[in-house]
């Protein structure tokens, strides 16, 4: 069995989520919109469900809309609340190194008449709340700041961006795939208008998200059909995946505070052991990212996909950055945003723990790594040229 150590990708489904999905796969079966028994039960823990999700959140329970995770959730928010906003304008501000679920959505809608800014990072992946002033404008009818970021783990001070925001009366989104179940996330706290969130990324089930949105009358429907989530979300709703979902982000939050102390232990051993070997360097903030997360820059390589390849020979599971693109041998756009040239942009690795790892697993990745770093660099692989 390799040692996992790629919990920003995706995570394992935890037992006691999978113990209570388990029912509602073939007993309790029925399509919450039947009015029958059987329908009627599944809609009641669907609407249980809304409401300990919005519990977990800080939010209402109306606020809370199910969908097939954070792609999806994205797609919404950034379609309806600029479609729902139309007649102000049609000017959206972003970062250059967001997801590709927010990137290339944006992109998309270029083509059909939006206009997008995209706030360039600092080295460190912070975005400043004089940059989002300096970008509104009369026309801007959304901002979209992800709250944590998915290759280099920085925290971004979404409270200072959407306060910031919320002066001119503009909607904040913000992308909290990678943060919800592993930092405390309160959505009055935080002043968003929307977010997105992701199960698999805390130990939930694939293929089921939700989105949290403030105002529903700022959204109009991505999917339309059958009427599901208030007419917003049509589709008969995942209801042993809403149900997983919600126990798994309720078990993260539980054990938060211990989980956290743990892996920011186990990050510092990580990151004090690889920055040992000689030209690697540490990329995003030091002080404020994601507990677990740890992201570098190895010089000296052709790409860093040569190196996760070799450590997977060696029994350990890390990435080169996004999961979405870690077979690509293309450069991460995340960090050519932070500033680093093309060739280190494709030397990016990333190391992100979960609350399985040991101390054992640390040190023994470690020692694969200096052994497996020695080797990519001497030897040229197959065809590869310097980027």
């Amino acid at each position: 069995m390799p040692v996992y150590m790629d919990h920003a990708a995706t995570t394992a489904l935890s037992d006691r989520a999978l113990e209570a999905m388990l029912p509602y796969f073939r007993e309790e079966f029925g399509n919450p919109s039947a009015i029958y028994s059987l329908g009627q039960t599944s809609k009641n823990v669907l609407e249980k469900c809304r409401a300990r999700m919005a519990a977990c959140l800080g939010a209402l329970p109306t606020e809370i809309f199910f969908t097939s995770g954070g792609t999806e959730s994205d797609n919404w928010i950034l379609r309806g609340a600029c479609s729902a906003r139309r007649q102000r304008g049609r000017h959206v501000i972003t970062t250059a190194f967001e997801h590709n679920a927010v990137l290339r959505t944006l992109e998309q809608m270029e083509k059909d008449g939006a206009e997008v800014t995209r706030l360039e990072p600092d080295r460190k992946g912070r975005i400043t709340p004089q940059q989002l002033e300096e970008a509104i404008r009369p026309d801007t009818v959304l901002v979209s700041v992800m709250l944590a970021n998915n290759v280099v783990g920085t925290v971004l001070d979404i409270p200072a961006l959407a306060k910031t925001a919320r002066v001119h009366r503009v909607p904040f989104h913000t992308d909290a795939v990678q943060a919800v179940g592993h930092i405390s996330v309160d959505v009055r706290k935080l002043g968003v208008d929307f977010l997105s969130l992701s199960a698999h990324k805390f130990n939930g089930p694939r293929g089921v998200g939700a989105v949290y949105c403030r105002l529903p009358n700022r959204l109009t429907p991505l999917l339309t059909g059958g009427g599901q989530e208030k007419e917003l979300r049509s589709g008969t709703e995942n209801v042993p995946g809403i149900v997983g979902m919600t126990t798994a982000l309720e078990e993260s939050l539980e054990a938060l505070d211990e989980r956290t102390a743990r892996l920011r232990g186990l990050q510092e051993r990580i990151i004090s052991g690889v920055l040992e070997i000689p030209g690697i360097h540490l990329t995003g903030d030091p002080e404020n990212r994601l507990p677990g997360f740890c992201s570098f820059i190895v010089e000296g390589i052709f790409h860093s996909v040569y190196l996760v390849n070799e450590m997977n020979e060696r029994g350990f599971c890390i990435s080169s950055g996004s999961a979405c693109s870690a077979a690509s041998r293309e450069s991460s756009h995340v960090l050519m945003a932070l500033g680093y040239d093309k060739a280190l942009a494709g030397a990016g690795l990333r190391i992100t723990l979960g609350a399985e790892n040991t101390e054992k697993d640390v040190d023994l990745a470690l020692a694969a790594l200096r052994e497996s770093v020695e080797k990519v660099r001497r030897e040229k692989p197959p065809g590869a040229s310097l980027l």
